[in-house]
């Protein structure tokens, strides 16, 4: 029990983590060009990641699928960041964290590895979620999303696209956690360096409380929260896990609203409401449908199994279905 809370109470703390993540990086975003902000962030990253492996007694060699996987990642990755990046800096720290939180019912849709279709109360979440958008791009009334609503909406799908990729390349391979994200995080440092070149003597001029924001978004937005979430969720269910992970966008409104000094008109307040219901209901339909399905398929192989194998006795009789002894009732009388 004391380690299912402890785990519980690390899952939380990685969700507000990511919750503060939107005020940190607009606050740096406004004292530096975001491909500065990018730059620092992996590099940071990649560093702390570096040490990581080197602290390690008994180091793992590491494999072909961690390098592809974690190179193709590592530019989708980049992708993300960058557009959700930019996102922040044109629009609020609350707006930001709830329409990122679109992905939960974005990714079901574009991750189809098993072919099964989700029920229909699936999409009526995600309407409600498509609606919650509107609603929150609106400050006195609606009208067209702004530059940085339109940008985390794009994000969001492309953050979904990510999610769905990292399933294909890595479920059922043998991939170390911490050699991936080091690959992710060399690869985006790379990508983002020449970019960043010309802003290096401003990044390296930054303020304190600049570089802090930095540190804050590289070492625990970034490497801490990944690690601790993936010793959290050894600890607890997948689904409780989920469900505390899913508190980011109200940890997001909460920070904006409370250190950002932001607020919430009533109309974006009605978006993120139907916005924090719509993927809490579309993530509980979807869990529901994914653990229900193998169940219903393990029934039916098992009763196909044992018609099966009474066929094959001699002498037994297969009782027929009552669909298929409708029919042939119909059949005899016509």
């Amino acid at each position: 029990m004391f380690a299912t809370r402890r785990a519980d109470l690390v899952l939380i703390l990685v969700a507000l983590i990511w919750g503060s993540s939107y005020l940190s990086a607009k606050t740096a975003t406004a004292a530096l060009p975001v491909l500065a902000v990018l730059f620092a962030r992996y590099a940071i990253s990649a560093l702390a990641c570096g040490a990581l492996i080197g602290l390690r007694r008994r180091p793992r060699r590491w494999t072909r699928d961690e390098v592809r996987s974690g190179s193709v990642l590592g530019i989708t990755q980049a992708v993300v960041l960058a557009v959700e990046t930019y996102g922040v800096a044109h629009t609020s720290a609350a707006n930001a964290g709830l329409i990122i939180s679109l992905t939960i019912v974005l990714t079901p849709l574009l991750d189809r590895r098993e072919g099964r279709r989700l029920p229909p109360a699936f999409f009526v979440a995600a309407g409600l979620c498509v609606l919650a958008v509107g609603l929150l791009t609106s400050s006195t009334g609606l009208h067209a999303p702004r530059l940085g609503d339109a940008l985390m909406l794009a994000a969001a799908v492309i953050r979904a696209g990510h999610v769905a990729l990292v399933g294909r390349l890595t479920v059922g391979r043998p991939v170390n956690p911490l050699h991936l994200t080091t690959v992710q995080t060399v690869v985006g440092t790379a990508l983002f360096l020449p970019l960043a070149t010309p802003h290096l003597p401003e990044l390296a001029h930054s303020s304190a409380t600049t570089w802090y924001q930095l540190v804050y978004l590289a070492l625990f937005c970034s490497v801490f929260a990944f690690l601790a979430q993936t010793w959290a969720v050894q600890g607890t269910s997948a689904s409780r896990a989920s469900l505390l992970l899913g508190t980011e966008p109200i940890w997001a409104v909460a920070i904006g609203i409370s250190l950002g000094g932001e607020r919430l008109t009533v109309w974006t307040t009605l978006g993120a409401a139907l916005m924090i219901a719509g993927t809490y209901w579309g993530q509980a339909v979807e869990r529901a449908h994914r653990t229900s399905t193998p169940m219903e398929e393990s029934l039916r192989s098992c009763r196909t199994a044992r018609a099966d194998g009474a066929a094959r006795r001699p002498g037994a009789v297969v009782a027929s279905s009552p669909a298929r002894s409708s029919s042939r009732s119909r059949g005899d009388t016509t």
